[in-house]
């Protein structure tokens, strides 16, 4: 997958991961990848609850070890 921004978001608690990527994607044009990875459990919804209210889609997410990776598409 092409991923165009990568935001790090590590030790940052919740609302910081949503609002860094939030600024993130105001950035960005529409159509682009932003992948953020997150170390608060909290972010997995988080995000899920982010994309249905901003209208931004969700590509995907997945944990890997301690890290919460969450893809984002511009809208």
């Amino acid at each position: 997958m092409h991923i165009d921004k990568e935001l790090d978001a590590r030790g940052l608690n919740c609302p910081l991961p949503i609002l860094k990527a939030k600024k993130a994607l105001a950035e960005m044009q529409s159509g682009q990848t932003l992948r953020v990875v997150a170390t608060d459990a909290g972010s997995m919804r988080d995000f899920q609850a982010f994309a249905k209210q901003t209208g931004n889609e969700l590509l995907a997410q997945q944990t890997v070890g301690d890290d919460f990776i969450h893809v984002l598409r511009r809208r």
